[in-house]
């Protein structure tokens, strides 16, 4: 019994510090453009089976409950909590903002499409609208040398202002992807989602029709992180490591007293 409690207690410490470490990363993000905080889930371990309730205890009667030692805990997953951030106004007509589900689309070298809420794009000296790490945006937008003003609307049209002409010349239509399980898509780093069997295929249309966010030109939005949520959170996480570790000095006397009477 002993060794059995040293180690349903050493999984708590496991999974209490993978917990946290999910905290600390949602909280270094809490200025990262776009972010959405993580959530740590925990499952039981296999459980041991000493008696199964409704086992015959005599040939007359029945178990009414039974016998089943726990073996501990483990993180069974981390979900994406996908809600939306606050929208803050930027004043540079390269930044956009989703308001309501979607991301934008990136291509990454080698030809694979990424996803993304951070909008905080700009323009190459190839006249391309990029990311901060100079990867495209897609569908590819192509802006003239001679432009003085860019507009993209609320369902992503891309409109230039060039000299000489009054009116505005449109140049191409920003798409966004939404998907069945947005939950499901893969962590790439640098802001960046990946498509999973889990997340579905993405459903690529415009903006702004319902189903997908409008796009807010002039604005970026911030992560969702609450950090008042995730210092409560902390604390809780470090109360239940601090609980496991007194779990297994008490294991460690019990075993110290048996060894000295025995």
């Amino acid at each position: 019994m002993p060794t059995s409690a040293l180690h349903v207690a050493r999984t708590g410490l496991e999974a209490q510090d993978a917990r946290m470490r999910v905290i600390a990363n949602n909280l270094a993000n809490i200025g990262t453009t776009g972010y959405k905080r993580d959530r740590a889930n925990f499952a039981t371990l296999a459980y041991q089976d000493s008696r199964v309730a409704g086992q015959q205890s005599s040939n007359e009667t029945q178990y009414a409950t039974g016998l089943n030692l726990g073996t501990g805990v483990s993180v069974q997953s981390t979900t994406s909590i996908i809600t939306q951030g606050t929208l803050s106004v930027t004043g540079n007509g390269f930044d956009l903002a989703l308001d309501g589900p979607g991301f934008f689309q990136v291509q990454l070298p080698g030809g694979k499409l990424a996803y993304t809420r951070a909008g905080n794009f700009s323009r190459s000296a190839e006249g391309a609208l990029v990311t901060a790490q100079g990867y495209p945006v897609q569908p590819a937008i192509s802006i003239p040398e001679d432009a003085s003003g860019i507009t993209v609307g609320n369902d992503g049209t891309v409109s230039v202002t060039t000299a000489g002409s009054a009116a505005p010349t449109e140049i191409g239509q920003l798409t966004v992807a939404a998907f069945a399980n947005p939950a499901g898509l893969q962590a790439l780093g640098d802001n960046f989602l990946g498509e999973t069997a889990a997340s579905g295929p993405a459903q690529v249309g415009a903006a702004s029709d319902g189903t997908r966010g409008a796009i807010r030109q002039g604005m970026l939005e911030a992560s969702n992180v609450n950090v008042v949520e995730e210092l409560v959170d902390m604390i809780e996480c470090q109360r239940a490591y601090e609980i496991n570790s007194k779990m297994i000095s008490a294991v460690d006397e019990m075993l110290k007293n048996a060894n000295q009477t025995l």
